[in-house]
């Protein structure tokens, strides 16, 4: 008997006896199998390697440095930005895996140490970086910052939400207002990224070195100041919140968004751009941590504006969709690898070569994560667009499976090992390296490809 008519007999036995048989499930679609194999991932290959293990049942906050094995490693220093992500990650485990007590203590064990240590109780504001014992230190960081700041008001806003501790709130009004009267600048607009402790903003120093980002503006701190004030409107609807959260939306997408789809690094006071472009090649080489196309903020920013947009209310905004695709697409075109998927880390317009060169084509991981996400978003929004974008959230979904994640000690590697085979073994994580980008990434996939997938089969 063929294959053939094997399969066809074993078929008829099982339609015409199936009172008597257990019918086979259907098979995964697609899409739900890459929610499975996501939830899976944030679950078992990286939540629960962190937490409650990284809570300081000491000193309070989270451990932040740990070896490639997932084993404490030097110093512990606590910087706001990691302690804050820390939060805001448990904060969003706690909503996902609502079972998991652990989460939500996790939390709120983040949100007393943020309350408790890093807010300044005599000047206001988050102190920058403490030792792991909450001693403020000084360490190539201004006291107050802007980006720090901004994802401490983002933690609380979660806290707040996934616990509805008031305590948790209050404090994210108190750090509002505290950058509204310090870090904002009320006639050029946008935020002041350095402080002084007492919260004098720091502008551009006299004889800083040129390769020192001391006292400019920067796209980084406005978009995740943007990305701040997005968390905190959807649980204080409060009017000023909206007017900054608008403002910072219309300055990232206007101003700091380049024509071709690309972010301008770094500015003057008044937002001039901050450009080697004119410069040598060896000087531009020399502050190309200035001055460079960093793709991965490209498309995380895409994100963040239609993000902002939607939480606003602005109805039927075309423009920030428009701008939101071609930085995508920029990056896309520019600074994508059409083999293995990923996107590259830097590259520059010399002004006198065509197109753009690629000055790393390392992948970090934090921007492989968000190109998942944008990945998938455009591909819901334009799913017949000539970039095949959720073809490319698939192979970046396979890269990512194959080169980034940790699959016998958890989490992430810091890049791809198709272009950094040595960080295999390196740090698992530090004070700038936690879980928020991949974590965010994946819950954002989940929702999206377990709604697309209602939404399909409503048709």
């Amino acid at each position: 008997m063929s294959c053939n008519l094997i399969s066809a007999f074993f078929l008829t036995v099982c339609v015409t006896v199936s009172s008597f048989t257990i019918k086979p499930s259907p098979p995964l679609t697609e899409r739900k199998k890459i929610a499975s194999q996501m939830e899976y991932h944030i679950k078992q290959e990286m939540l629960n390697k962190w937490y409650p293990a990284s809570l300081d049942r000491l000193y309070g906050g989270f451990l932040t440095s740990y070896s490639y094995d997932f084993k404490p490693v030097g110093q512990q220093e606590k910087f706001i930005v990691t302690q804050a992500r820390h939060t805001w990650s448990t904060a969003k485990a706690s909503e996902y895996f609502p079972k998991n007590q652990d989460y939500k203590n996790s939390t709120q064990h983040g949100f007393r140490f943020l309350r408790d240590v890093m807010w300044d109780k005599e000047y206001g504001g988050f102190y920058t970086l403490v030792n792991r014992k909450g001693v403020v230190i000084s360490k190539g960081f201004a006291p107050k910052e802007g980006y720090g700041n901004s994802f401490a008001l983002y933690a609380l806003a979660a806290n707040y939400k996934a616990t509805g501790d008031t305590g948790a709130l209050n404090l994210a009004k108190k750090a509002f207002y505290w950058l509204e009267e310090h870090s904002h600048d009320a006639v050029n607009k946008g935020y002041y990224q350095h402080m002084e402790r007492s919260g004098t903003p720091i502008i551009r120093p006299p004889y800083t070195p040129s390769t020192s980002n001391l006292g400019y503006k920067d796209q980084n701190t406005s978009i995740h100041m943007l990305e701040s004030l997005t968390e905190l409107y959807t649980v204080w609807q409060d009017d000023l919140v909206k007017e900054r959260l608008i403002e910072m939306l219309a300055l990232v997408r206007d101003k700091i968004t380049t024509p071709k789809g690309n972010l301008t690094l770094f500015f003057l006071p008044d937002w001039s751009p901050v450009s080697y472009r004119d410069s040598s090649k060896s000087s531009i080489l020399k502050n190309k941590s200035i001055d460079h196309v960093s793709f991965g903020h490209d498309v995380e920013t895409a994100y963040l504006m239609l993000e902002a947009s939607h939480v606003a209310g602005i109805q039927n905004d075309t423009l920030t969709m428009k701008v939101a695709k071609r930085m995508l697409d920029h990056a896309l075109v520019n600074g994508w690898d059409k083999k293995r998927g990923g996107f590259y880390d830097e590259g520059y317009y010399f002004k006198d070569k065509p197109g753009i060169t690629i000055l790393a084509d390392t992948k970090n991981w934090w921007a492989q994560a968000e190109g998942l996400n944008t990945l998938l978003l455009m591909a819901d929004h334009f799913p017949k667009d000539k970039m095949q974008y959720f073809q490319k959230f698939k192979l970046l979904w396979k890269y990512t499976q194959t080169y980034l994640i940790d699959h016998k000690y958890g989490d992430w590697y810091e890049g791809g090992l198709d272009k950094q085979p040595k960080l295999r073994k390196a740090d698992k994580s530090h004070i700038w390296k936690g879980n928020y980008h991949q974590l965010r990434a994946m819950l954002n996939c989940i929702e999206r490809l377990r709604k697309s997938e209602v939404h399909s089969n409503s048709k």
